[in-house]
Parts: structure tokens; C-alpha cells; sequence
């Protein structure tokens, strides 16, 4: 229906995805997948049965019926039946009572009906790649892409500047895979501001600096790189008063760090599920859905922090102890004091913050560091505490039978 009504691409997500093992459960946020796909849980992981070929008997059988359908209204191919719609029936809509009033006629138009020309890809797209900023980067950084070689290099950005990091880092993976380039390799210092998904998919050893803003969607997919944001040195503004990164930040991200020398709008790391990211202050739903990772903010954080959140950690600096349950969806998650495991991870993530930044507030809570300990806030999602739990017990297992082995 969608090809007689014009569409020329098709996109398949829950019926694949059924085809691979789930079982429509609807508990993905809830890190029990009893099938072992939406989940962290090492033990429900071990239930996921799914191979790639489950997947292509599917779309062979997608492909079947569609020759078939095809086939009954005189199409060879799928180009020739974009946008003929007048091949559907469309009588028993236009009788029944809820259509009385819609006007469909829009939807059902057919452009040079009386032309003998094509429906199909009636008009190039042109996304404007060949001016894409990460090109620009492609050819200077050569020598650090193939060579290994470690590089820094300077640009100039702009909002126009959209994905900057996605290109380079397919490139990259072209070439040495998942493991990408030393730590470091590649350093891009950015000055100005950023426009979407700046350093989305960005992979290991490349080192994103921004001394500016940057728009949503920072950080989407992170695959390993470090990102900073921080405010020009000229700037006489507060950066833990002002907003510097916009919303969405860290979406889906799996590997890698990022520091924000400001604040960060909503959905701050939501679905992240393996970065780790300071930053000075967030909007509401921060953590959301998240998985894995580490998330610390040096800052005020909205309403519903946390809701969904089935593994990783956060810390949150709260100096004033003005945040109450009010402030965080308390459904997965458990509100605690940082342990002394945990003191040394979270020092060494906020000097590195410092480091990358020049925080004002990380120094203020370095220069002071026994003290400010205290103030900070652990959220845990009690499912992933447990299941930390669990492996740990584990490792004392194999511990001790490998002791009584020896």
C-alpha cells in the first residue's frame, strides 16, 4: 500500500526483530528480556538464540508474498508499482462512517497521470555531502587515519556542520575495524558552534574538542572516541549557569568519554549503554532507559531523573542537599551514598573533567575532596546492582576453585 501510494524505500523493525527470538514482552526498559535481547543481565543474555539467517528466512518470506501480490496486479518489479494508486481499492474506506469528512485526495494523487513518465525516482536527492566538513578532515589527517601517525588539527564549525565525526569514523573502521586507532590518534580542536549529532558514531582514538556549544543529539552512538565541550576563554559567563550542549546527548551511546564544561539540556545519556560523561547540570529525564556506563553531573538535574534506567551508574553533586525523591522516578533505581569502591572511579573521572576543561567546579570539588565526597548522590538501578552482585559471587566461585585446584 505504501509503493501504490509513492514510497520508494521500506524500513522493517519489530517483525526482524520477532524474527530473531523476541517475544513482544513490552519489558525492554525493565532489563528482564527473558530472550536475552533488551537486556544487561550476563545470565538472561545466555537465553538469545537468534541467528542472522532467522532474519533472511523472514525477508525471503517478505519477498514471496510481495511477488505475489505483484504479480496479481500486472508489476514485474517494485520500481514500476511506486505510486500507481490507482491499483487500490479504496470503496470500502470511503463508504465506511469514519471517513466522512476526511479529504484523502492529497494522499492519492498521481502526478503526470497523463505523461507516459516513470513514478519512480522522479528527482535526484542532493544531501549536500561533497561539502561535508568531515571530507575536509578526511584529507588532512591522512597520516593519522592510515599511518597511525598521532596528528592535531584545527577547524572552524558552524550548525551548518552537521554529524561531524560520523564519515571519519566509518573510514576509520574501514580500515582497522572495531578497534579502530590508538588512544589519541586524531585530535580535532573545533571553534564555533556545532550543529546535530556532532562526534555521533565516533570511534577509538579520535579526540573531539569543542571550544563553543554544540546543538541535540551530541555524542549520539559514541563507539569510543573522547568529546569535549567547553567555553572560550574570552566567554565571561558562569558554564554550570549556562547551557552549552542541547538535548539528547549521549543517545545509544556503548564506549567511549565525553566532558561538558556547562549544561546539557534533557534526555541527557539516555539509552547510553557504556560511555562515561561529566558534565555541570542537566535538563529533566536525565539517564533515561540506560544501560551501562557512567554518568556524573556537577550540577542541578530536572525532574524524572532516571526513569527506565536498568544498569550503570550516576552521581550527582548536590552540596546544598536540596534534591529529594520528587526529583527522580524511583521505580528501578535506589538512592545511595558513594561506597569507598566507587570514590576512586568517580575522582578520577571528575580530574579528568578538569583536565579537559579547565571546570571551575571540578576544581572547586578537587581542591576540597574529602569533604565533597559526602555531597555526592549514587544512583543505582537496583536489577543491575544485583546482577553485579551475582557476577561477583561468581569470580569468588572460580577464585577459590582455582585455589583449591592448585
Amino acid at each position: 500500500i505504501a509503493c501504490l501510494l509513492g514510497a520508494e524505500e521500506f524500513g522493517f523493525s519489530t517483525a526482524p526483530l520477532v524474527a530473531s527470538g523476541c517475544i513482544m514482552m513490552r519489558a525492554c526498559h525493565l532489563n528482564t528480556c527473558p530472550v536475552g535481547i533488551a537486556t544487561q543481565d550476563p545470565e538472561l543474555r545466555k537465553n538469545f538464540k537468534g541467528t542472522p539467517e532467522n532474519v533472511i528466512n523472514f525477508m525471503y518470506f517478505v519477498a514471496q508474498e510481495l511477488r505475489e501480490i505483484m504479480a496479481s496486479l500486472g508489476f514485474r518489479t517494485l520500481n514500476e508499482m511506486v505510486g500507481q494508486s490507482q491499483k487500490l481499492d479504496m470503496d470500502h474506506a470511503i463508504e465506511h462512517y469514519k471517513a466522512q469528512g476526511i479529504d484523502l485526495s492529497n494522499i492519492l494523487y498521481k502526478p503526470n497521470i497523463d505523461k507516459d513518465l516513470p513514478l519512480y525516482k522522479t528527482q535526484d536527492q542532493n544531501h549536500g555531502l561533497d561539502n561535508v566538513l568531515d571530507f575536509d578532515i578526511l584529507r588532512k589527517a591522512h597520516p593519522a587515519i592510515y599511518r597511525k601517525e598521532k596528528m592535531s588539527l584545527d577547524f572552524n564549525i558552524s550548525n551548518i556542520n552537521r554529524t561531524t565525526g560520523a564519515i571519519l569514523s566509518n573510514e576509520i573502521s574501514k580500515i582497522h575495524g572495531e578497534a579502530g586507532l590508538p588512544e589519541h590518534t586524531l585530535e580535532l580542536n573545533f571553534k564555533g558552534s556545532a550543529g546535530q549529532s556532532f562526534g555521533a558514531f565516533a570511534t577509538r582514538g579520535l579526540t573531539l574538542n569543542v571550544t563553543g556549544n554544540t546543538n541535540d543529539y551530541f555524542g549520539k552512538g559514541l563507539s569510543g572516541a573522547t568529546l569535549t565541550v567547553k567555553k572560550p576563554e574570552e566567554a565571561t559567563f558562569k558554564s554550570h549557569e549556562n547551557v552549552i550542549i542541547g538535548n539528547v546527548a549521549l543517545y545509544g551511546a556503548i564506549n567511549g568519554e565525553a566532558y561538558i564544561n556547562g549544561i546539557g539540556g534533557e534526555r541527557f545519556c539516555v539509552r547510553n549503554s557504556g560511555a562515561k560523561a561529566v558534565i555541570e547540570g542537566i535538563g529533566d529525564h536525565g539517564c533515561e532507559y540506560m544501560t551501562g556506563g557512567r554518568a556524573v553531573i556537577l550540577g542541578k538535574i530536572g525532574r524524572n531523573f532516571a526513569a527506565g534506567m536498568s544498569g550503570g551508574i550516576a552521581y550527582i553533586y548536590n552540596p546544598d542537599n536540596n534534591l529529594d525523591n520528587n526529583n527522580f522516578n524511583m521505580e528501578m533505581i535506589e538512592l545511595e551514598h558513594v561506597s569507598n569502591d566507587d570514590a576512586s572511579e568517580l575522582k578520577e573521572l571528575i580530574q579528568n573533567h578538569y583536565y579537559h576543561t579547565d571546570s571551575e567546579v571540578a576544581g572547586h570539588i578537587l581542591e576540597n575532596w574529602e569533604e565533597n565526597l559526602s555531597k555526592f548522590i549514587r544512583v543505582m538501578p537496583i536489577e543491575y546492582k544485583k546482577a553485579l552482585q551475582r557476577m561477583e559471587e561468581e569470580k569468588k566461585k572460580e577464585e577459590n576453585l582455582e585455589l583449591k585446584t592448585a
